[in-house]
């Protein structure tokens, strides 16, 4: 039975949604950074995301328990404490610069990880898309222009790192068991929470400034950027192989750099114009293969 094209686009509507709310969260992060530390700010957005995916859980009437406790776990270490925290300590350490773009190197892990432990080859024209998206992340990063230190490269590299090793875990837990995808955001964010508000107990640091611009900042960070994308993130997974995911979540450091760019009134860099480009021709080349793709073959019942 063939999918409705309503279903047939989903995905696609939802890595636009995910790119452009965590390509603009990359500004929000920045100016959130001024006003609470980095261990406190990171703890404080997961455990609202986490408390904010409860409370849709509960009121929705879905189930609540935890279905695979150990891979729910290390999931949650993984792609929220591990992710998260690296994430945040490489912006501190690198600032605002090409440093914390390194952690969109994830594709290139997930590319490395996927065909050994999950099977998922890409195939002819799918080379060309994988080439033209990451040849335009280099662009972009311009590894060979970066005037930061070792350690913030790092930080940035261990992020990334992190979170392709939970869209592994993800993939690998799926295919073995049926998990409610919106339970599966909640627990491992709250499992991964814990370790994080640890951090930020045992860490000195200064304390928070609880102004209203902050406040609402986290409330953005905490609702959409964390609890809504992240279910997002699990959604897509579900329905595309994961270096498929990888490199179409690639429209985020577009955005990011569009957004920061404009706000900022910053003037865009040749490396970074060509870059968008190649990024942008590599997701169209992904979204017409997968359009071909939905014509010839029905697509698989869920």
């Amino acid at each position: 039975m063939p999918s409705s094209p309503i279903n047939r686009w989903t995905p696609a509507i939802a890595l636009v949604v995910l790119s452009l709310i965590w390509g603009y969260t990359w500004v929000l992060a920045k100016q959130a950074l001024s006003y609470a530390p980095p261990f406190a700010f990171v703890a404080e957005r997961c455990v609202g995301g986490a408390l904010s995916l409860f409370l849709v859980l509960k009121l929705s009437g879905r189930r609540v328990s935890l279905v695979a406790p150990w891979e729910t776990l290390a999931i949650g270490l993984a792609q929220v404490t591990g992710f998260m925290a690296f994430q945040t300590w490489a912006l501190v350490e690198g600032g605002p610069g090409k440093t914390a773009v390194l952690i969109f190197t994830m594709p290139i892990w997930t590319l490395l990880m996927a065909w050994p432990l999950l099977g998922e080859r890409i195939r002819g024209p799918q080379w060309f898309a994988a080439a033209s998206t990451l040849a335009g992340l280099m662009l972009i990063i311009e590894p060979w222009n970066m005037h930061t230190s070792l350690f913030s490269k790092f930080l940035g590299i261990m992020a990334a790192l992190s979170w392709a090793i939970g869209t592994i875990l993800i993939k690998r837990l799926r295919a073995r068991r049926e998990v409610d995808l919106f339970a599966l955001t909640a627990w491992q964010m709250v499992l991964g929470s814990v370790p994080l508000v640890i951090l930020a107990v045992l860490v000195p640091e200064r304390s928070t400034d609880w102004t209203p611009h902050y406040m609402g900042i986290l409330a953005f960070m905490a609702i959409g950027s964390t609890a809504l994308c992240w279910w997002l993130w699990i959604y897509i997974l579900d329905r595309v192989p994961a270096w498929e995911a990888s490199l179409s979540v690639l429209g985020t450091p577009v955005v990011a750099i569009l957004s920061s760019r404009l706000l900022l009134g910053e003037a865009f860099t040749v490396p970074e114009v060509s870059g968008i480009g190649l990024i942008g021709g590599g997701l169209a080349l992904l979204s017409l293969l997968g359009w071909i793709a939905s014509r010839r073959e029905p697509a698989r019942v869920r």
